[in-house]
């Protein structure tokens, strides 16, 4: 072999590794920058599924991804004005107490894209906003607590009474009434979202007065569960890891649908105010039940698949009610 073509050789892959080089800086550079803002630790398990879905996200090259937890509320208008600033081009959090602050930062960076938790809708142009949208597996979480009552009253214990807590708690009452028309329930907010002593003590007075079945939608209800030995209802993640032989079933909400068609839209350049809430549901992946059959009568889980296979075909509908749930008389 001729030396000259020794030397073409070598500028010839000295530009195909130059190429390569100069493609994965380009998709680096193409990578959409997303900052969270978090009121609360990333282990709390509302925001651990938003968390859980970015630095998936960020694992699979498609973001970069940073975040701020325990961001209070008097703090967050500046710390999203700080993200907007830096060039953040999605900024993500839960505005619940701060609507109208978080709005008027959108206002302000119109060439930000916001994907925010909250109770109202989206503002044009950039602002979006999402919510766990799991009513559909909190009925079926509903269906096995009601066939498992033999006292039939199922305590509730819940944060807030805003509409994203109640339309879950009634969805979940509706479906232990499908079942068991008998039952009855013991409903309270313990108005905190992180508070699990507070969430034990009252699971505790629920089962003193007769609850065997504890519905978990805050930390603390299932070690008040295990150390009375009744069974819970998870709601938001999988703890069933954590309390073996108490957790019957859980209602999980799952945000990977949610974020993926935000950074999708950003990336492609087509981001606009919508709500992202259906990217929630069930038949977007955002959704699921899992359940212990070891813990569940046969007839029950069969039941329970089968519901769920109607709401996945669209053939039964969750109805959604957002009004505060109260107890049974």
């Amino acid at each position: 072999m001729s030396r000259i073509s020794l030397t073409k050789r070598a500028l010839l892959a000295a530009m195909v590794a130059g190429s390569t080089l100069l493609a994965a800086g380009v998709a680096a550079a193409e990578k959409v920058k997303v900052a969270a803002i978090y009121t609360l630790p990333v282990e709390q398990q509302w925001i651990s599924r938003i968390h859980l879905a970015l630095n998936t996200a960020a694992e699979r090259g498609d973001i970069e991804y940073v975040f701020s937890e325990n961001v209070a509320n008097t703090d967050y208008e500046r710390v999203m004005r700080e993200y907007a600033e830096q060039g953040q081009q999605l900024i993500v959090g839960e505005v619940f107490g701060l609507e109208r602050a978080a709005r008027k930062v959108a206002t302000d960076y119109p060439e930000t894209a916001f994907l925010m938790g909250s109770s109202f809708g989206p503002v044009a142009p950039n602002f979006s906003v999402f919510d766990n949208w799991i009513h559909e597996p909190s009925y079926l979480s509903g269906m096995v607590a009601g066939a498992a009552t033999e006292s039939n009253l199922i305590g509730m214990v819940g944060g807030y009474a805003i509409p994203e807590v109640n339309r879950l708690m009634h969805a979940f009452m509706d479906g232990a009434r499908e079942v068991n028309p008998d039952v009855k329930f013991m409903v309270n907010f313990i108005d905190s979202w992180y508070d699990p002593p507070k969430a034990k003590e009252s699971a505790f007075a629920m089962m003193d007065a007769g609850a065997d079945v504890m519905y978990a939608e805050r930390f603390g209800v299932s070690d008040a569960a295990v150390e009375r030995g009744v069974k819970a209802i998870g709601n938001v993640i999988d703890t069933s890891g954590d309390y073996p032989g108490t957790i019957m079933a859980s209602a999980l909400w799952h945000m990977e649908a949610t974020i993926d068609k935000a950074v999708a839209n950003v990336a492609g350049g087509t981001f606009e105010a919508s709500d992202y809430g259906q990217y929630s549901f069930m038949a977007y992946g955002g959704g699921s039940l899992v359940m212990d059959e070891s813990l569940v009568a046969a007839e029950t889980a069969a039941a329970v698949k089968e519901r769920e296979a109607e709401i996945l075909g669209g053939l039964f509908r969750v109805n959604v009610n957002d009004d505060r749930p109260v107890s049974d008389n």
